[in-house]
Order: C-alpha cells, then structure tokens, then sequence
C-alpha cells in the first residue's frame, strides 16, 4: 500500500499552472457549488454570439460572471448595468487567463442598485422641472460654422469623432474643449469645459458635441451630474450627446437637444458629407440649365413669332414713309382749310366793323341825349320859374322847415331871377 504524502510533501511539490487551476477549481466546486450570489450588474454586454459578460459587484467586491447563450435565452427582462440582481450558477476558473469566474445559470431580478436608484431619482427631479421638455430642444445647424467637442485628450471617441468629420466635413473647423470624462474631477472639468465653449468669441460655434466612449454605469456617471445637466440647459447652440453605447443613457443624454447612440453618430449628425452638398449643387446646377435653356428657348419661339410679324424691315420702314406722308399731306390740307378760314371771318369782321361802329355811335349818341334830358330836369330853375323860392340864413345854408328860422332872422329868397333879402316877422 502506498502511503499518503504528508502535508510538507505537498507543500514542497511543484506545481503547473494548468494543474493548479484545475486543483483551484476542483476545491471551488465542492467547497461552493451551486451558489446564490447577490450583487449589482456592471459592464452588461451581449456577444453577437448570444453569451452575456458583465461583473457582480457591491460595496467590498467584485466577480466576473459569463451567462452562455442557452441561459441567456431564458431571462425574462433585460439586464442594465446598475440593477439589482440574485444569480445562481458554478465558480470556476477560467483556466487560460487563471481568472475566477462565475458562470451564471439563472438570474432574476432583486431591486436596482444603488447608483441606478440614484439616477432615476435626479431624473426624476430634472424631468418635473422641465429639463427634459421636448419643446426646448433646438434643430440642429444644416451647416454650422464651426463645431465644438468636449471629450477627453485620450479617449477613442475623439479619434472617432475627429475622424468622422474630417472625412465628411473636412472644410468645417473643430473647436476642443478637452475635459476629463471619468472620475471625481470629471464633472467640474466638463462644466468648465462646456463654459468655455460658451463664451468662446474668437470662433462662432453653432453646435457642440459631448461624447464619450463606453462603459459601466459608474464609468459614466460623471455624466450624470445635476450642475453639468443645469448648465446643458442653458447653451447658446444646440448639443449632441454621444455618450457610451446604444444601451447606456445617462442625464445628460435627457438634457442635450440631441441624444447619439455613439460618439461617431453625434458626429454624422452634425456633419452632412462634402459629397452630399457638392451632389445637391450639381443638381441644382442642372436644374438651373434646364430652366434657363428651356426659358431660351421659349424667348427664340417668341422672337421668331415677332419677326413673322414685323416682316422685313424695309418693307416695314415703306410702310412707314406712305404712312408718315399721308399724315403730312392731310396736315397741310388741315393746316389751309384752317387759315382760309381764318381769313374768310376776318373778311367778314372787317366788312362789318363800319355798320356796327355807325351803329354803336347812334346808341351812344342816344344813350347821351337821354340822359342830358334827364339832367335838365333836375335844374333847380325850372322849378324856380313856376314861383317857387328857396330860402336861406346868412352863411348860404339852405333853410327848409320854419323850425329853422326865428323872429328877426335876416334870410335870402332865391328866385328865377335873382335874390331878394327879408327878414322874418
């Protein structure tokens, strides 16, 4: 019989390392196994091949779980990161890279996590306050004059985002506001970041564009910050958040005018291809040949009409000649009949001027010798021949009522013939 080997034999023995995850995962599986683990879903991605990868974690700890596709197919929900799970499964070692490993066989749901309650929670209070209210969002710019980004100096999506635009708006400029997208300061330099853009007067910027590659929910969580999503809200442009992947949402993707499911998509958005524009201009070209060929030629058509009309012109400018010396002989005519006349009524004025002037001087004469006889009639002589006198005082004024004589008072008669003095008794 051969005898068991002591525990220094064991101790001493040299191991490979395959054979010691194999002895790792032998003790896990009859220490452990099958176990209940409860923890929060971070880092959530689905293969295309149908298997899910992702990390339970909590406050202390951290374990990477794979979920193969025949599980996966049995979930009745769809997981997120930041959500509250129960999972029950296997540990294990993942032999080639030595990792421990959990190896999901069931999950259900077990409340949200901690930062994913956090978030419905500012969500929640950001949307009652109307920040999320789809009629403060903006159109974006057909062709804006410069476009702002704000990202990280080592961050994928600037390389994307840049080279996106530099394929399909080379001529646009690009304005970058470098800012930390992960970690405590990553907040207070994306606010700093997006004010300086703001207030940026050197370069007018009609769009800015907020992006970030993807990651777990505390990954993005500087994106979640209540002061960065007031200071969204009040941008002079329109913003395009592109942040994480098609799956991740956070605050900011609410308050921006435009959420992008990638940061390459925030770029496409905003950039309509050089190729595009320089298609619509070819076409409005043509449409613009057309129009002025076919105008040309409905001009020629109407040219054409009008000469058919006129004619030659020297038959034209004949016409013209009879036409214009018809009207000088009719003038001449009209300008003849006219001074003849003329002549004829001053011929007759003038044979008679004679008549109406011996005319004229009888009335005249007759008018003269009436009013003689009228003026002979008021002589005051005559009236003095039929006996009558006038009456005078001294000084010659004429006395005509006796209230304007007194006893005594000299007078003078006037008679036909002279004057007689008396005195009044």
């Amino acid at each position: 019989m051969m005898a068991e080997p002591s525990l220094q034999s064991v101790a001493g023995a040299i191991w490979t390392v395959g054979a010691l995850c194999r002895a790792i995962a032998d003790a896990l599986q009859a220490r452990f196994n099958p176990v209940t683990v409860r923890g929060e879903l971070s880092g959530f991605s689905r293969a295309a091949s149908g298997h899910c990868y992702f990390s339970l974690k909590d406050t202390s700890g951290q374990l990477r779980c794979a979920m193969f596709k025949r599980a996966a197919s049995g979930l009745d929900f769809a997981p997120r990161d930041g959500e509250l799970v129960e999972v029950q499964g296997r540990l294990g070692v993942y032999e080639p890279r030595g990792d421990l490993q959990l190896i999901i066989e069931g999950m259900r749901r077990a409340g949200q996590g901690s930062l994913f309650e956090e978030f419905l929670k500012l969500k929640a209070k950001l949307e009652a306050q109307g920040l999320f209210d789809a009629s403060r969002k903006r159109a974006l710019p057909v062709m804006p004059r410069a476009i702002g980004l704000v990202t990280s100096l080592g961050a994928a999506a600037l390389h994307d985002v840049v080279t996106a635009l530099q394929r399909r708006v080379p001529h646009i400029p690009v304005v970058l506001a470098p800012a930390s997208v992960q970690g405590v300061n990553a907040p207070a330099e994306l606010r700093a970041a997006l004010s300086a853009l703001y207030q940026l007067k050197t370069q007018p910027i009609d769009v800015i564009l907020l992006v970030r590659g993807g990651g777990a929910l505390e990954d993005l969580w500087a994106f979640n910050d209540e002061a960065l999503a007031r200071l969204m809200v009040q941008s002079p442009v329109p913003i395009i958040c592109g942040v994480g992947h098609e799956t991740d949402f956070t605050i900011a993707d609410f308050c921006a005018d435009l959420r992008a499911p990638t940061p390459t998509a925030a770029a496409e958005l905003v950039a309509q291809p050089r190729q595009a524009w320089l298609g619509a201009l070819d076409q409005a070209q043509r449409r613009l040949s057309d129009v002025v060929l076919r105008q040309l030629d409905r001009q020629g058509q109407r040219l054409d009409q009008t000469v058919a009309h006129l004619g030659r012109p020297s038959e034209r400018m004949a016409a013209q000649r009879l036409r214009l010396a018809a009207s000088a002989h009719g003038l001449q005519s009209a300008v003849r009949h006219f001074l003849q006349q003329k002549e004829q009524h001053q011929q007759r004025l003038a044979s008679q001027l004679p008549t109406a002037v011996q005319r004229a001087w009888q009335q005249q004469a007759q008018r003269l010798e009436r009013a003689s006889l009228r003026l002979n009639l008021l002589d005051p002589h005559l009236v003095l021949a039929r006996g009558y006198a006038m009456l005078s005082d001294e000084q010659g004024k004429t006395i005509a009522s006796c209230q304007q004589t007194a006893p005594g008072q000299a007078v003078m008669a006037t008679l036909v013939d002279g004057t007689v003095d008396m005195r009044v008794v």
